[in-house]
């Protein structure tokens, strides 16, 4: 009798209107296809409390906080104390997501920037996870990373990973994990995969970002958290290695990082 492969995925947003009024089917469906935990992330943390009721409301579901780039200038800044508070929560297991995103947000790239480093340091306080959303700010993400890193050690992950190899290598050479989302199973990432391909494979984690990025055959409509399955199944083919396999790899990836949620 075979066994359904158990599989976490490290990023969704299971508070996002998309999902109300659905939220306990959503995750009933991710266990039925192995998905036995999930990552869920405030991006703004005036939100935190009902991010935090969903994770004490479901077996399984974990929950991390910050602010998100793009809401960095509409959002009060954070401040250190207020995310080392939150890491009191036995649930709350990475510091995030936040990072730099100049594709639609240049404008506030220097709030952005204060932003990160204070999360930074709530990461290095907390010994939990950083979370990074990196989009068109390559150069910035790489300096302040390394830059930071030198000032005191953290731990990180770059999520939905989607940038250059440049930055792929600056954060593998700091010691950080890439997570393979939707994107890598698209037909047109073969470049992307073969940034994925060439990583050590005792950093990779997977993840939907759901609602958002719905791996084929799902692409075009809302993501859910079951729908990891499908993008470790394509990164399995990336990997030439076996399904279960490729799903027992990330899982203790995700336990070496996440260790507030391994079991």
């Amino acid at each position: 009798m075979s066994t359904t492969p158990r599989l976490t995925d490290s990023h969704c947003h299971l508070d996002f209107p998309d999902f109300d009024n659905e939220r306990a089917d959503i995750i009933s469906r991710a266990r039925e296809t192995g998905v036995h935990r999930m990552v869920t992330i405030c991006t703004r943390l005036r939100l935190a409390g009902q991010v935090r009721a969903i994770a004490d409301a479901h077996k399984g579901v974990f929950w991390a906080a910050g602010t998100h780039p793009m809401s960095a200038a509409d959002e009060p800044l954070a401040s250190v104390e207020e995310l080392v508070a939150l890491a009191e929560h036995p649930k709350f297991v990475g510091i995030g997501e936040t990072g730099l995103d100049y594709h639609y947000t240049a404008e506030s790239k220097a709030v952005q920037q204060d932003s990160l480093r204070i999360h930074i340091e709530a990461a290095r306080q907390t010994a939990l996870p950083l979370i990074i959303h990196a989009r068109d700010a390559d150069d910035d993400m790489a300096r302040i990373l390394s830059e930071e890193h030198r000032a005191g050690a953290y731990s990180c992950v770059m999520h939905c990973f989607s940038s250059s190899r440049a930055l792929a290598q600056a954060a593998l050479d700091l010691g950080f994990y890439l997570s393979m989302s939707g994107i890598t199973a698209f037909p047109k990432s073969g470049e992307l995969r073969d940034i994925f391909r060439d990583a050590p494979r005792d950093r990779l984690l997977v993840e939907t970002d759901s609602p958002y990025l719905s791996p084929p055959p799902y692409r075009g409509k809302r993501n859910e958290p079951s729908y990891v399955a499908k993008t470790a199944e394509k990164a399995a083919e990336t990997f030439d290695m076996d399904f279960a396999e490729f799903a027992a790899l990330t899982e203790a990836n995700f336990d070496r990082l996440f260790t507030k949620a391994k079991p």
